[in-house]
């Protein structure tokens, strides 16, 4: 325990920019670690970037054929034999509330004591992880190591509007994801959890580049102004349908889907304001969900808003997905959404939320053939557990 108190006030202490340096030397010190290295997952989810001064100097590894992919996809530590040296490889996850950030690989002396030292580096990851949140504030070293190609400026605009990837709590476990990841368009999601509710918000902005960025912006920003002001679901979307009716005068506008959960009983208000979309798999059933369709986010002056009411169950999983993946066509002209999402969203269901978006989005690209998508394509899944159990 004392070795890991040390190692917690050395990360707090620590500049930023050291924290990789901190944990190699308290592992080395306290461990007998021989080597150690960070790897964050890029955009895309499908290698893991090493944390290093020069960004992109070594190579990648991939996260569906590598021992770090496999700890990564597990959310389980992976053992590997050193061979002749005797030493062994330890690959731990770095996940914070849910959200995949990457992979700590620790070479070990083969004769270390595996059952004590592996809870006590997961509790390092952990406190790692925390402090990688805290330190972006301060410097680019994490946020580059995430990044396999340069960002477009409009997906620098729109990748810094987003929660995270994913979280979990007691009620729900959700995951999101954004295709293209590097050249975004103009679609965001939100969420914002409190102790009484969960909020999420789908958004589908219209144009492309710094254009769909730009009132993306606006529409997400106008939305959390809304929110933190204390105001109503159906209030929010009209104070940002207002901001953006302002700033465009119709000429553009924003569709979305906002949500309201009340984590107590498992009832969720809807307001359905344009083209994102929801699915719900219940006891193996896949069926859309049909909510009643008001105008998008500054199309005209002043539009009034209602929330429509549903609930749910648990066991349920909800999916929301944007136009450019259920409107996408396959060579037969079929559209992703009409047979090909239910087929997957049953398929994926053995998956934790964290994984299942970015599955889709695999499939979703095999549906398309061989030419790239022409939109953003996003995918939200929910998991609902339930309300959290009384404490006496």
């Amino acid at each position: 325990m004392d070795r890991l108190i040390a190692v917690d006030r050395a990360l707090r202490a620590g500049a930023p920019h050291t924290l990789l340096e901190i944990v190699t030397t308290a592992l080395a010190t306290e461990y007998g670690a021989e080597r150690v290295e960070l790897r964050l997952a890029d955009y895309a989810v499908r290698s893991l970037q090493a944390v290093e001064r020069a960004p992109r100097r070594t190579e990648p590894v991939g996260i569906h054929d590598s021992p770090q992919g496999r700890a990564f996809g597990s959310q389980e530590p992976v053992v590997v034999e050193g061979g002749a040296t005797g030493a062994v490889d330890v690959h731990l996850p770095v996940t914070i509330r849910g959200d995949r950030m990457g992979v700590l690989s620790v070479r070990l002396p083969g004769d270390c004591a595996l059952d004590t030292v592996l809870p006590e580096m997961r509790h390092i990851c952990e406190a790692l992880g925390h402090e990688i949140l805290v330190a972006e504030r301060d410097t680019d070293l994490y946020v580059l190591a995430r990044r396999a190609a340069r960002l477009t400026l409009a997906a620098e605009m729109q990748w810094q509007l987003l929660p995270g990837r994913a979280c979990s709590r007691t009620e729900f476990s959700l995951g999101a994801h954004l295709e293209p990841a590097y050249a975004i368009f103009g679609d965001n999601y939100d969420w914002s959890i409190s102790a009484d509710d969960l909020i999420l918000t789908v958004t589908n902005g219209m144009g492309q580049g710094i254009d769909a960025a730009l009132l993306t912006n606006l529409a997400v920003n106008a939305l959390r102004n809304a929110r933190r002001a204390g105001l109503g679901l159906a209030d929010q979307a009209a104070l940002a349908d207002q901001a953006v009716y302002a700033q465009y005068h119709g000429r553009t506008y924003v569709s979305v889907l906002l949500l309201r959960f009340v984590l107590a009983t498992g009832e969720v208000e809807v307001v359905d304001a344009g083209s994102p979309r929801a699915w719900r798999m219940r006891a193996g059933v896949v069926e859309p969900l049909r909510f009643e369709a008001q105008l998008p986010l500054g199309m005209f002056e002043d539009t009034p808003y209602v929330t429509q009411p549903f609930s749910v169950e648990p066991g349920d999983r909800l999916l929301f997905a944007s136009d450019g993946v259920y409107g996408v066509p396959s060579s037969a002209s079929e559209h992703y959404g009409e047979r090909a999402l239910a087929r997957s969203l049953s398929a994926t269901r053995l998956l934790p939320p964290s994984q299942v978006p970015a599955a889709m989005l695999r499939d979703l690209a095999a549906h398309h053939g061989e030419t790239p998508l022409d939109d953003d394509a996003l995918v939200m899944c929910l998991d609902w557990y339930g309300p959290s159990p009384k404490t006496p």
